[in-house]
């Protein structure tokens, strides 16, 4: 099987089963849906006691060599049963959101997993926004799955729309209840002589200002006055509260990259979990919800 970081394994319901080599000692900790439709035992740690030598069912897919596991970003400490300060989550709670949206205009289909490792697979047809797309699950590690079709024939809008309606939905989705999280998240990117500055807050209110200065009016094809309409939409089905700042910038692509580049770092950290927090909710009524 080869050598794994710090001890760590991965594996698969159904595939061939293999032993662990005699020099690997491992503890199970916990299942939970890797990636959609599989079901994993993952991850297998190292422990200061109860070392047990295991046989577990292994497929080369599920190596993860010399890396922190998708599930849980934030850093691996043998020993430790937890990911980002968050309890060890069974595979029915994992924090995926998929969303179909047919329209007469167009058909959009939307998949988001919040403990990702930034995997993007979006194909919408507006190869600019399929591009920011990219920075938002890079830069947030976020795997994010889009497949639209839409009346690109008439202009971008309503794709533009929909696939933003529809990834707001999936977020909503995947936050659950949103116990244990930051709830609040900040960042300020920059790209060469552009600078945006982002803050939001998961707080089930549905709220966006930004004062973001495009001086042309499109880059690529790409109409930048899609660019508000994009957040707009997110915002109003995700439930979230939205400030956009641009501090400077000049070039468009540059000012709309960085926005979705900060954009994607505060929604990280406003997704990730609280270790102090514990579990609970974060907000002195004791619910955060879209209604």
């Amino acid at each position: 099987m080869g050598p794994f970081d710090v001890g760590v394994v991965a594996a698969a319901k159904g595939c061939p089963s293999v032993t662990v080599p005699q020099s690997v000692y491992v503890q199970p900790i916990q299942i939970f849906n890797l990636y959609r439709g599989r079901t994993c035992l993952f991850p297998y740690q190292c422990a200061s006691t109860s070392l047990v030598r295991a046989s577990v069912p292994y497929h080369p897919d599920y190596q993860f060599l010399n890396a922190v596991p998708p599930y849980r970003r934030g850093g691996f400490q043998a020993g430790s049963n937890n990911y980002n300060g968050a309890p060890l989550l069974m595979d029915e709670q994992a924090r995926i959101g998929e969303i179909t949206r047919t329209t007469k205009e167009t058909d959009v289909k939307v998949s988001i997993n919040l403990d990702g490792s930034g995997i993007c697979d979006c194909s919408t047809g507006i190869p600019f926004l399929d591009h920011m797309l990219d920075q938002l699950a890079s830069h947030g590690l976020f795997d994010i799955n889009i497949k639209a079709k839409g009346d690109l024939h008439i202009d971008d809008h309503h794709t533009n729309e929909d696939v933003a309606l529809a990834l707001g939905t999936a977020l909503l989705q995947a936050l659950g209840d949103r116990k244990g999280i930051h709830r609040f998240g900040d960042f300020s990117a920059p790209l060469d002589e552009a600078l945006v500055h982002v803050v939001l807050d998961l707080s089930g209110r549905p709220y966006l200002h930004q004062n973001l200065h495009i001086p042309t009016q499109r880059v690529g094809t790409y109409d930048t006055q899609l660019v508000k309409h994009f957040f707009q939409s997110l915002v109003n089905t995700s439930g979230m509260t939205l400030h956009i700042h641009q501090l400077s910038g000049e070039n468009s692509h540059h000012i709309i990259e960085a926005t979705f580049k900060a954009f994607a770092r505060a929604l990280r950290k406003a997704t990730e979990y609280d270790e102090r927090r514990k579990g609970s909710i974060p907000s002195s009524k004791g619910i955060l919800s879209r209604a």
